[in-house]
């Protein structure tokens, strides 16, 4: 495993990491949940990522019961949590102050831990001022909740504000934001954010680097049973995998199985490779159901090294063919 500075901190994060996103108390229950972390904990993973948004919070309840039955040293363990939607109750969601305050002391029961590492603004949030919520930020890294604060997709103009009040103010800035990033999203990481990597030190960690499973290739010829997408609520997915405006990415994926072919690898190890080749990505999110799951994905790091120049330009002329974002 390779460990990354979270930006321009001292923190070191596995160059993969695995989340918790639709899986961890509602696809996958606390056993599957200890194979899997259990088998990136082994293959070098120091970095899991959660959200009291996830299932309701029973992610973080899932998450917290195998990390105590792992009897893992915390200081070996880099976890995170996201704030934002955390109940029905007006003030049961959004950034401010109150609910941060509130929303990070409940994930951490659920969590049974006594500070997260990464704590994330899920989303920005119009209706509360960015003052407001850096200020809240740093009154949770005083307190001990949480060691670095960032964002999760915030547009760089409101990730340079927060840098700029929290400047202006003597306090700590947001160091890392989480967004979607995989070969047919780039724009907000790699244009939209360009300044922020040296002006702020912004790390990322980034989610969704299968696309959703696009990239793996099971959606070749159509849906697939017992995926994520097939399950009821996730119409939204399933028409950004096998939908009509799908198709010419359909075809791309298609092409890459010969480039993945050729380097001895899967087109998912592929894809996680080709976001790990981005040197601003600090840590590429996995998800999985299964423990063999996780060990595929961890063997992107042995394709991260065989990905040339030249099989670089290779895939970017075959990405040319679809619409990107």
């Amino acid at each position: 495993m390779e460990y990354r500075r979270l930006g321009k901190s001292g923190l070191k994060i596995s160059a993969l990491s695995l989340g918790a996103w639709v899986t961890y108390g509602s696809q996958v229950g606390e056993e599957a949940a200890y194979a899997c972390m259990t088998a990136a904990y082994d293959g070098g993973v120091n970095f899991f990522d959660n959200a009291e948004a996830y299932a309701s919070g029973k992610a973080e309840v899932v998450m917290g019961n195998v990390i105590r039955r792992a009897g893992w040293k915390r200081s070996d363990l880099v976890i995170s949590t996201k704030i934002f939607w955390g109940g029905k109750g007006p003030n049961d969601r959004g950034l401010s102050r109150k609910h941060l305050v509130e929303g990070v002391d409940a994930s951490l029961r659920r969590l049974q831990l006594d500070y997260v590492d990464l704590l994330f603004c899920h989303r920005p949030d119009p209706d509360t001022p960015i003052e407001e919520t850096v200020r809240a930020m740093n009154h949770l890294l005083d307190r001990g909740r949480a060691l670095y604060w960032g964002t999760s997709e915030w547009s760089a103009d409101e990730i340079r504000e927060a840098a700029a009040v929290a400047r202006r103010e003597h306090l700590i800035g947001p160091q890392m934001e989480q967004p979607q990033y995989h070969m047919f999203h780039r724009n907000r990481v790699e244009r939209e954010y360009a300044s922020l990597y040296d002006a702020i030190g912004l790390g990322t960690t980034i989610w969704s680097p299968l696309a959703s499973g696009l990239l793996t290739g099971k959606y070749d010829n159509g849906m697939v049973d017992g995926t994520r997408a097939s399950h009821p609520g996730m119409e939204w997915l399933r028409e950004s995998l096998v939908g009509e405006w799908a198709r010419p990415r359909v075809e791309v994926v298609k092409r890459l199985k010969p480039v993945a072919d050729a380097l001895g690898c899967t087109r998912a190890q592929l894809a996680l490779a080709w976001c790990l080749r981005n040197p601003r990505v600090s840590s590429v999110i996995t998800g999985a159901t299964r423990a063999e799951q996780v060990k595929e994905n961890l063997g992107a790091m042995a394709v991260y090294e065989k990905l040339s120049d030249s099989v670089m330009r290779e895939i970017e002329s075959l990405l040319e063919r679809a619409p990107r974002e």
